[in-house]
């Protein structure tokens, strides 16, 4: 079977299938497994990603669609299945059978792992597959079930302007054994205010940027640090802000959000992943 991925968690999901051999396309931010690297890219940004956090969001905002699809190299591969956002026009007029996946929490991104599994003809894959990331979900959850103390988190998903994370990160930070503050599961990413942040005083604030890896997120951290008050925040004053690796775990939603979550819990309640999945922003 010839498979194309337009979407980094959908490759992750067609890998961890056991299907990555019949990969003959990906987009532009597919990145992992590395054997992908090497695959036609089908799609380019419709925006420039350089420039501050207020830059991209502006040019972000204008568009529908957040990537161009070469529509005619996709029908040169002429692929029999393409997993892609809902939005896709061109995969539609591919004549493959489109899988459009747009999660928005935890159980529909296992439902899309049986839903790919089933496109590819291995659903008993999906199904081993789906029970295997649901029984460390479980185990997670169980080792922060009974703690005396759970934290307070805010998460922040961009910062100018300033938008909390949503869909699956709620149920993420509480599996994890905290408490979250802003955000409901299963909706879009809110916007956030200052004043809101400051009157909440959390715990712990989890820095995870849509498209970004710990760099860039530090890199787009001034516009929040500048803020009136920031030194004064709880989290601040005991060293508790923690840039993540957005672009690679929480934002992504394949199966490695069962490894954000074990991420999480090491921040909140550990150390173990301490300088590749996050660092401690000083």
């Amino acid at each position: 079977m010839k498979i194309v991925s337009l979407i980094p968690s959908a490759t992750e999901i067609v890998s961890a299938l056991g299907a990555a051999d019949e990969l003959i396309g990906r987009s532009h931010e597919c990145d992992t497994p590395a054997s992908v690297r090497d695959l036609p890219v089908l799609t380019a940004p419709r925006v420039d990603p350089n420039g501050t956090s207020r830059e991209i969001d502006d040019r972000v905002r204008h568009i529908q669609e957040s990537y161009y699809v070469d529509a005619d190299m996709l029908k040169q591969l002429a692929p029999d299945v393409i997993l892609a956002h809902a939005q896709c026009e061109a995969c539609d007029l591919s004549g493959a059978r489109v899988v459009s996946l747009e999660p928005t929490r935890l159980s529909d991104v296992m439902d899309d792992i049986e839903r790919v599994a089933a496109a590819l003809e291995r659903v008993e894959q999906g199904k081993t597959l789906r029970a295997a990331l649901e029984a460390r979900i479980h185990a997670a959850a169980e080792r922060t079930r009974d703690l005396a103390h759970k934290p307070s988190v805010a998460t922040v998903e961009w910062i100018d302007p300033l938008m909390a994370a949503a869909n699956w990160m709620p149920e993420l930070i509480e599996l994890a054994g905290g408490i979250n503050l802003f955000g409901q599961a299963g909706a879009h990413t809110p916007y956030l205010e200052w004043d809101d942040l400051w009157a909440h005083d959390p715990d712990v604030i989890l820095v995870m940027l849509r498209g970004c890896d710990i760099d860039a997120a530090r890199a787009h951290m001034p516009p929040l640090t500048q803020q009136p008050g920031w030194s004064t925040l709880r989290a601040v004053r005991e060293g508790r802000v923690y840039l993540t690796d957005g672009s690679q775990y929480f934002n992504r939603p394949g199966p490695r959000l069962v490894e954000s979550l074990e991420i999480l819990i090491e921040i909140l309640h550990g150390v173990d992943h301490e300088g590749t999945g996050w660092v401690r922003f000083e």
